[in-house]
């Protein structure tokens, strides 16, 4: 049968047939590029403030910066999507042009400070497509953990929220031991294998809600969300221990099977703690201080856990037998 007949012949994929395509607004710049945020809700605003239903986390966007109305057009039943600026200090953009209130196109760029969004019509492979693009621009490759550009962005937004909520939060950093020892024996593959795990034993440690991040080559980070000292010693402890007791595996691509058990080979970590806002207000200024003390573990002899908690200026080290889990 030609090609051309076969095509005529077979159905439409169900995957293939006619979806509905709703509304969302994409990320072309910024912190959040290429997210796809649906708009839900027949009313949406846009801002910097920490209630706006799309918030735009930039100085140049006002708080309450503009809003997307869904509206029916009574004489055709079309659904139509207004965007109004709601009195914003440097104006909405259009298309490169200053509007006060417009109606929406598939395809018209919105500018809100120094962010451009992306309105879609977008069904659910185009969503899912977003997603992923998403996921590959902010997740780091190998460990599935977040890169060091969305910690900090995720990082600042949480600490905005903390500080009108009065909630504590805390940030951890890691650093692998030795580690160049480990691609040196092994070999980078068993380098990289062991990264992947150790991804995965960190995120293990941690809650559902908190955020952990690969910083790039050994060196990783995370936040406790609403966790004072205490709760997060319990955890950086609790990733210490984890990654100290695990075998990781030492078998090299392509060679023949090992007689018995597969080899393996054991590494540790040191963690540095500080908290929100006792040792620092400022999310940077926090990571500074747990990369301090992450770096006094380090001197004190790697395989530990140092903090500041409660403002103090140097850090101390935390003894394993102080923690219950």
């Amino acid at each position: 049968m030609a090609e051309d007949e076969l095509h005529k012949t077979l159905p439409p994929s169900p995957r293939l047939a006619a979806q509905e395509r709703r509304p969302a607004l994409v990320f072309l710049q910024g912190e959040l590029m290429a997210a796809p945020i649906p708009l839900e809700r027949d009313e949406v605003v846009l801002g910097r403030a920490l209630e706006a239903d799309v918030r735009v986390n930039d100085a140049r966007a006002s708080r309450r910066h503009a809003r997307i109305r869904t509206e029916r057009d009574a004489a055709t039943g079309e659904t139509r999507y207004r965007i109004s600026d709601l009195g914003s200090t440097n104006g909405t953009l259009l298309n490169g042009r200053t509007v006060a209130d417009a109606f929406l196109r598939d395809g018209d760029k919105l500018t809100i400070g120094e962010h451009l969004l992306r309105f879609d019509l977008l069904d659910d492979i185009d969503r899912e497509f977003q997603r992923q693009i998403y996921r590959l621009l902010a997740h780091d490759e190998l460990t599935g953990l977040l890169t060091s550009k969305s910690f900090f962005s995720e990082l600042r937004r949480e600490a905005a929220r903390a500080a009108v909520e009065g909630r504590p939060f805390c940030v951890l950093m890691m650093d692998l031991d030795h580690f160049k020892g480990v691609n040196d024996t092994y070999g980078h593959l068993v380098g990289s294998q062991t990264l992947a795990e150790v991804g995965a034993l960190i995120t293990c440690a941690l809650r559902a809600g908190d955020v952990a991040a690969r910083f790039g080559g050994e060196e990783f980070a995370a936040f406790l969300l609403d966790a004072d000292c205490a709760q997060a010693l319990v955890a950086a402890e609790r990733v210490r221990s984890n990654i100290e007791a695990h075998a990781f595996s030492a078998a090299r691509h392509g060679a023949p099977p090992a007689i018995g058990s597969p080899p393996t080979h054991r590494i540790t970590i040191s963690v540095g703690v500080a908290v929100f806002p006792d040792d620092a207000r400022d999310p940077i200024k926090l990571v500074e201080l747990a990369d301090t003390a992450l770096y006094h573990a380090k001197n004190a002899g790697r395989n530990r856990v140092s903090f500041f908690c409660s403002g103090e200026s140097v850090p101390r080290e935390l003894s394993p037998r102080a923690v219950s889990s």
